[in-house]
């Protein structure tokens, strides 16, 4: 016997305040965090604007060491473009890559090939192992750099003995030419490096660090007086600032991809982060728990859960789960009063002979009825209902 009264049903999805508090504290860490990014981008934005340009008056810039050399007669012009670099090359001039890291290696090896052989000098700053090794053949960096910033020369090299103590500290190399000058040692490998061309006259100058040419750096040790020497030993100095906006480098099938233009320090934090998520994910799974059983919310009837899955069976279009359910029901209920254990209820040669004996009927219409193909449409699945239902009477028919 039922009520009239309904039980009104509950909710527990959460309220939007109960999502704020939640997770207001996530909203607050990724809000500081970009907060911090954009602080340090503006940061780094100012303080390096300009790094290594001739024409940059900033403290990362190089207007000074322009300006020292136009004094003794030496003419400075900026390019920015591969074509622009390889046709300034000659005897008369001296060909300054800023950050030859960032020419893709099918541009590496066209440079290579334009100031081999023309008698100038080449002269690459701070060049990694992704361009060193095609920009000055023989020449390797090493991957630890220098730990210190101001070296002393002890080497033969003219320009570095006048110079004295200079800070090349950066990138250190190795060499396997024997002609070539290997200057400025930190720990026994070198951060200057001058290897002779094969012929021509010409030569290429690797510098391990930029502090040489910098503005705020410039008149710290013997760093003007080797920069002036590195640069000024022909009439010509072209200063070319690889640009990623290069159209001369238009076509090549060598192009970097955005994880090449990405410094390795991004990479590894990304990577961190990455563990950092999955840690927390599995601390916050820990501390939630094992699974516990809770009461309903709310108290459905039995009848209504009948419904409700007879219509989501008739939505799916499932007849055939839904004849199965029935069946396998129905012959849950039916093995005990035969004397059939439930877990044969399932074996048509265990239940059937047990079921034709209780009611002397045909075996071959129980196999159908019990174990036969899924109904073809709703008509038939309602008509096994009422069958099935039929059966189970008769065998609890005294």
């Amino acid at each position: 016997m039922t009520t009239g009264v309904a039980l009104a049903p509950t909710t527990t999805a959460p309220t939007t305040r109960q999502v704020w508090t939640r997770s207001r504290g996530i909203v607050l860490a990724v809000v500081l965090l970009l907060a911090g990014a954009v602080a340090i981008a503006v940061i780094r934005s100012d303080s390096r604007h300009g790094e290594l340009d001739p024409r940059s008056v900033d403290p990362y810039g190089s207007r000074a060491v322009a300006e020292l050399l136009a004094d003794r007669g030496v003419s400075t012009r900026v390019v920015t473009t591969l074509s622009e670099a390889r046709a300034a090359a000659g005897r008369d001039t001296t060909l300054l890559v800023a950050v030859p890291d960032l020419l893709t290696p099918g541009q590496q090896s066209k440079l290579r090939l334009s100031t081999a052989g023309t008698g100038g000098r080449t002269v690459l700053v701070a060049a990694g192992s992704t361009s060193v090794e095609r920009l000055a053949p023989g020449v390797t960096a090493d991957p630890a750099t220098s730990p210190r910033s101001t070296l002393d020369p002890h080497c033969g090299l003219a320009a570095a003995r006048r110079a004295g103590s200079a800070d090349t500290g950066g990138i250190r190399y190795t060499t396997t030419r024997l002609d070539a000058d290997t200057c400025y040692p930190s720990q026994r490998l070198a951060t200057l490096i001058r290897v002779p061309a094969a012929s021509g006259g010409g030569d290429t100058v690797v510098l391990g660090s930029p502090d040489i040419l910098l503005n705020d750096r410039l008149d710290k040790q013997g760093n003007a007086s080797l920069a002036l020497q590195l640069l000024g030993s022909r009439h010509h100095l072209v200063w070319y600032l690889p640009s990623l906006s290069d159209s001369s480098a238009a076509g090549t099938d060598d192009q970097k991809t955005l994880f090449d233009l990405l410094p390795s320090g991004w990479l590894w934090g990304a990577l961190q982060l990455f563990l950092a998520a999955v840690l927390a994910a599995f601390w916050r799974a820990r501390r939630l728990g094992p699974l516990v059983p809770e009461k309903l919310p709310v108290a459905i009837r039995a009848s209504e859960t009948v419904e409700g899955r007879a219509r989501l069976y008739r939505k799916a279009n499932a007849r055939d789960r839904a004849a199965a359910a029935l069946r396998g029901a129905a012959r849950t209920r039916l093995a005990p009063l035969v004397g059939v254990p439930v877990s044969q209820a399932d074996a048509p040669e265990a239940l059937l002979p047990a079921l034709s004996a209780h009611l002397r009927g045909d075996g071959q219409a129980l196999h159908s009825l019990l174990f036969g193909p899924p109904p073809g449409d709703d008509a038939a699945l309602i008509a096994l209902t009422d069958q099935l239902d039929a059966l189970e009477r008769e065998v609890r028919r005294p």
